[in-house]
């Protein structure tokens, strides 16, 4: 199976030092991020999966095939979305403000503004999954973007957000262009993800060069504080 299929899998499956599980089912660190894959849909792995999430927790699950409930596990949302990769070379976009790398002393306002415009999953240190980038706009992070999911070839472009006082200015679209530039440079294929429903931003990453690859399926798993039966 392409590793693309699996983004999850794979990236955890390369980045041990943000992961907790075994060969079977993975999870990133809870201060990461709340995503969470088995390597297969056999039951050793599901139940693999099950064991990794705690009574009161939930995780999420992202894949292209349909996503099956690991017994003692409930799936409290489902949804889909569209798997997008860059097919032509990207060019970073001019605009106002000026780009800058972001770092540990920016994390709680990357926070701030990812709890605030809800771009996706985005805890403590989920900036320590990648390279950021913002624009600081009236002496406020008006909008940032960066990289999350990352395996051999491709590196994922998220956290793209910004702040509703700075809207309609094209800043998603420049900070966009300025990662997923950036990850081409390296040798690398862009790619990202957007809810199916979310057509301004399909539209929008499809102006910046990105193509639909294939649908994708989300599920929220929690684990009841009592046994499911």
């Amino acid at each position: 199976m392409n590793d693309l299929d699996r983004p999850v899998w794979a990236s955890l499956a390369h980045a041990p030092h943000l992961a907790e599980g075994g060969p079977l089912a993975r999870r990133f660190r809870r201060d990461v991020n709340v995503f969470a894959s088995a390597r297969d849909d056999e039951l050793a792995s599901l139940a693999a999966l099950q064991d990794l999430v705690a009574p009161g927790e939930s995780v999420y699950v992202l894949q292209v095939p349909e996503i099956p409930v690991p017994p003692g596990l409930v799936a409290t949302r489902t949804a889909q979305g569209v798997q997008m990769v860059a097919t032509r070379p990207l060019s970073p976009l001019a605009g106002e403000g000026v780009v800058q790398e972001l770092g540990e002393a920016d994390a709680p306002e990357m926070l701030a503004l990812a709890q605030l415009t809800e771009p996706g999953p985005f805890l403590a240190r989920t900036h320590t999954m990648g390279r950021f980038i913002g624009l600081r706009l009236q002496g406020r992070l008006a909008a940032m973007a960066g990289e999350r999911m990352r395996f051999p070839g491709f590196t994922e472009v998220s956290g793209v957000c910004t702040h509703p006082d700075f809207r309609g200015r094209g800043l998603a679209g420049r900070l966009s262009s300025v990662v997923a530039h950036t990850i081409q440079q390296r040798g690398e294929q862009p790619f990202l993800h957007a809810w199916a429903s979310n057509r301004a931003a399909i539209t929008l990453y499809e102006g910046l060069g990105f193509e639909r690859r294939a649908a994708v399926q989300v599920a929220v798993l929690a684990r009841p504080l009592t046994e499911v039966r």
